[in-house]
């Protein structure tokens, strides 16, 4: 991954937007419309909710005046950048693979994101992490986002959304099928079959809501665990813990204003806002909280390098 234009290993692997199949949320024109009706000033007269060819800015609310003037024209240093950063978003996507999370977020809702986890684990990274990505609101300039390749979560009423995407094969286990609406999906691991780690839905509450979910796959679940602990190492302000109760367990549901400004950590996307459910119920908090911890005591630096000495081709 790329951090004030420091690579860093993660140790699973990560496709950057400069990469050969990445996902580059620096270009202003639509990734997936024709070519030649890609351009910002089409996009804009065919697209309305597209307002501004940037889909990223500048990490301002957590910056002095003078620091603004010396960082506006890219010139981040990582000393700065570990200053500033103190807080880790987990989404789900609600669009199941993320080639579909970047067209909605790019081409669509002229959103950003840093980091998308598709299904067989590969993650992508978009920006530079110095930049603030457009995800979560108040917490967009304190914050790296990533989002996970998941249909998401859905009222009992609702379970219908989950039937056309997770299906029993001829043994009966549940797999992950995608949409023949949408392609072959642009999951990079060729003949990947995807399945969630438990076979059943989980049920459970956010926000005061019961939803359905059905869980990551174990490839998402390890590829996040040592993208989570290279984050916290190198940005040592987040925390590697969850929000919780007054019992220990998850919060599940939305932090109070004050708390959330204090608050140094990982977090949820329904921590933030009140209208958001994700990462779901299905979710494994302590899955990946302990997988991190044990990563770092495992990796305990993640490796930086300077960017020369980087080889062409999908970083780690």
């Amino acid at each position: 991954m790329v951090a004030a234009g420091q690579f860093v290993h993660t140790g699973t692997p990560v496709v950057l937007w400069m990469d050969p199949g990445g996902y580059d949320a620096y270009r202003v024109e639509r990734r997936f419309s024709l070519f030649d009706e890609s351009s910002w000033e089409t996009s804009k007269v065919a697209v309305k909710s597209l307002t501004t060819p940037n889909r990223y800015g500048l990490r301002g609310n957590v910056l002095s005046h003078d620091e603004v003037e010396r960082v506006r024209g890219g010139g981040w240093d990582l000393s700065l950048l570990q200053e500033k950063v103190d807080q880790l978003v987990i989404h789900f996507d609600a669009s199941g693979t993320s080639r579909q999370c970047f067209q909605a977020l790019h081409d669509v809702r002229g959103l950003s994101v840093h980091f998308m986890l598709d299904l067989d684990g590969t993650i992508y990274q978009t920006l530079d992490l110095k930049e603030r990505a457009w995800h979560a609101t108040s917490s967009n300039s304190r914050s790296i986002g990533i989002e996970i390749a998941n249909v998401g979560a859905y009222p009992p009423a609702q379970a219908e959304n989950l039937r056309e995407w997770y299906q029993p094969d001829a043994s009966g286990q549940v797999r992950i099928v995608v949409p023949a609406r949408l392609g072959d999906g642009g999951v990079r691991t060729p003949g990947f079959v995807g399945r969630p780690a438990q076979p059943e839905p989980v049920v459970g509450a956010v926000q005061g809501m019961e939803l359905l979910q059905y869980d990551l796959t174990p490839q998402q679940h390890r590829a996040l665990i040592k993208l989570t602990a290279s984050l916290c190492q190198v940005f040592p302000r987040i925390q590697c813990d969850y929000p919780r109760d007054g019992s220990g367990k998850v919060l599940t549901k939305k932090m109070p204003d004050e708390e959330l400004q204090r608050y140094r950590g990982i977090l949820g996307h329904f921590h933030i806002q009140t209208d958001k459910v994700d990462p779901g119920p299905a979710f494994q908090w302590d899955r990946l909280v302990d997988g991190a911890r044990e990563w770092m005591q495992r990796e305990p630096q993640a490796v930086l390098e300077k960017p020369a000495s980087r080889l062409m081709g999908v970083g780690h």
